[in-house]
């Protein structure tokens, strides 16, 4: 496999993987190859840092042994998008963008502007409810089938999101 950087005609960076250089040339030929950002099939390769390679002929038996035999290309194959094995995104499309960056301020907005409880979450919000303390934002930590329980008494809660930059 090869990771290319590669930029479109409206300079949008983004990466991909191939089987091999001619794999490449091949899926870009045909229009198979475009930018998750605007969609265009126009794409080039861009300037990368050099890596250390095996011989193409081990990076293809490597390949041919790890693939399925449906992955192989078929000559008179119709022609249709490449396997997601080659591929790999590494921006996202501007609506995913607004998105995320939409619950990153929500999710700030709580964190910021009410308490913590931790896995105290589902007492303090039952003592929330029926009036035991006094009424507050929190937010904390439970389980699933505490949260349902909530919601059957009748007590909102709604999970935060958790955003890609909080798994890596």
């Amino acid at each position: 496999m090869i990771h290319y950087s590669l930029v479109c005609d409206s300079d949008h960076d983004f990466d991909a993987w191939f089987k091999s250089s001619s794999d490449f040339e091949d899926q870009s030929g045909k229009g198979y190859v475009s930018c998750p950002i605007c969609g265009s099939t126009t794409v080039s390769k861009s300037l990368m840092a050099p890596s250390v390679s095996t011989s193409r002929s081990r990076q293809d038996r490597i390949f041919a042994a790890e693939a399925p035999d449906s992955a192989a290309p078929v000559a008179d194959a119709p022609a249709a998008p490449p396997p997601q094995s080659h591929m790999a995104l590494s921006a996202p499309d501007p609506k995913t963008a607004m998105l995320l960056d939409a619950m990153r301020k929500l999710k700030n907005h709580i964190t910021e502007n009410a308490d913590y409880v931790g896995k105290n979450f589902a007492e303090e919000a039952r003592k929330i409810h029926y009036g035991e303390t006094e009424e507050r934002g929190i937010y904390g930590e439970t389980t699933p089938q505490e949260a349902e329980g909530l919601r059957e008494e009748g007590i909102e809660v709604q999970p935060l999101p958790i955003l890609p930059d909080e798994t890596n």
